[in-house]
């Protein structure tokens, strides 16, 4: 590497190693660029680091630590289950490692360098990387930018020990005996509901009429109900107004219904949105346009209004999912290269690791009304099939929004154990084109998760088999 006042000469910078950026990466080098990807931070970005990852990590801990002393209707009886948090925390480190130590391996064993430090773009052509001691200027042909995004501060809840986002609720030293959640969406939910797993009093504000506002009602009340049943407190139509810090905790004031109340925990999680890192990246040295929210403009090719800067992930417009960068990444790192690539997010799926799990893709019986198509839709519950039954998980329901016509799949929603795994198959139906006949023509495994899919796809045909219609 060239030292000093001498730029570097790459052909695609990548700025951001998440799930957006490596991948980007890794696809640019598969295609024979020369990639240099820059990092301030921890390879692996946000998922890796404090997200997906490890909360997903933690919802597990919780599950198992839950079942471990709620199985008494199998004949399992437990007289004390034991919790050391500080190994349940090492742990979930040991994860996050495992997988950001083999980010480096695999952006390594595809020739792509990795460069420590802050960018800040010059010009259309040209940032520099800065650290701690250092700067160095790197020209580029093409840039991808993947900064991703940071959690949202409200002015009156700043972030303290006590007052902490979803990145400092994956790392708490302590189980706390009371946790307040400011947000009912899905970080509010998952996190909310390991805590409460793994004994945490739980009380979760939230401003709408429902939690988890994104899904349809059928699917938040499944999860409402089981959170009451753990008992977490919902309130519903409440906004937080202030936080005062105690010598051991927090108090809350918040407007439910139009009423004051007033909220004590040991630690408040606020999780009320993300917004972009698109700040002090200079952006608008090279000329890169973005709209009132600090969103990105991006074309079909995840081009920016510069023809050789792209930008994908939680930076551009629409949801912020991980999957989403990642399928981002690879199509402009396709354009890069001159190849037909465009984004088309028909077949993108949501999921919510609740208690049971929120899965969904394509569109729900309003959109698909909204959109002017005749609908039938179809409903198979998880208590007539027989793997659900052995795994003591019976709640939950696969719905399939086909179109009348010709039964073209047009969406899936799932609720229910391993609804996260589930929505593959209906993602793969829609990306596709496939029909409910194609489906239910699928043989699948017996007993399987998967059979309720197929049993769904029967019920759209008027010919189920496991229940009456």
């Amino acid at each position: 590497m060239v030292v000093g006042d001498f730029p570097v000469e790459v052909d695609t910078l990548v700025v951001g190693s998440g799930p957006g950026g490596y991948v980007a990466a890794i696809r640019a080098a598969q295609l024979g660029q020369k990639v240099t990807i820059v990092e301030k931070g921890t390879l692996g970005g946000v998922c890796l680091n404090v997200g997906c990852i490890p909360s997903k990590a933690l919802i597990e801990a919780g599950h198992r630590f839950h079942s471990a002393g709620h199985s008494d209707d199998m004949g399992i009886t437990v007289d004390k289950v034991n919790l050391d948090f500080t190994k349940v925390q090492k742990w979930k480190q040991s994860v996050v490692e495992k997988l950001t130590g083999g980010v480096e391996g695999l952006l390594k064993g595809n020739s792509v360098d990795i460069v420590k430090g802050e960018a800040y773009f010059v010009d259309d052509s040209t940032v520099r990387i800065m650290d701690e001691k250092n700067s160095q200027t790197y020209k580029f042909k093409d840039c991808i930018v993947a900064t991703g995004s940071s959690p949202v501060e409200l002015p009156a809840f700043k972030y303290t020990d006590r007052v902490v986002s979803s990145t400092g609720a994956l790392s708490l030293t302590e189980v706390p005996e009371k946790l307040i959640v400011i947000g009912g969406g899905y970080i509010g939910i998952e996190l909310g509901s390991a805590y409460a797993d793994l004994g945490s009093e739980v009380t979760i504000l939230e401003g709408t009429k429902a939690i988890l506002p994104g899904f349809e009602k059928q699917m938040s009340q499944l999860v409402a109900k089981r959170l009451k049943k753990n008992g977490v407190t919902i309130k519903t139509e409440a906004f937080a107004q202030s936080v005062e810090e105690t010598d051991s905790g927090v108090k809350v004031k918040a407007e439910v219904k139009g009423k004051e109340e007033e909220f004590e925990g040991s630690y408040l999680l606020v999780t009320v949105g993300r917004k972009p890192n698109t700040e002090e990246l200079g952006l608008e040295q090279a000329g890169v346009e973005l709209d009132d929210k600090g969103l990105i403009k991006i074309d079909k090719q995840c081009r920016t209004s510069v023809k050789n800067i792209y930008a994908i992930g939680d930076i551009v417009d629409g949801p912020q999912l991980a999957h989403k960068a990642s399928y981002e990444a690879k199509v402009a790192a396709e354009a890069i290269s001159g190849e037909p690539a465009e984004i088309d997010y028909t077949a993108i799926p949501a999921v919510v690791f609740s208690n049971p799990e929120l899965a969904t893709v394509g569109l729900d019986e309003k959109q698909a009304k909204e959109e002017g198509f005749e609908v039938e839709v179809a409903k198979f519950p998880f208590a007539a099939n027989g793997r659900a039954l052995s795994l003591n998980a019976t709640d939950g329901f696969v719905k399939m929004v086909t179109r009348k016509e010709d039964g073209l799949v047009l969406g899936v929603q799932i609720a229910g154990t391993s609804a996260s795994d589930m929505i593959a198959e209906a993602s793969v139906a829609i990306e596709a084109g496939m029909t409910a006949e194609d489906l239910a023509l699928t043989i699948h495994a017996h007993p399987s998760l998967g059979e309720i899919t197929m049993e769904t796809a029967e019920v759209a045909l008027g010919m189920p088999v496991h229940i009456v219609k």
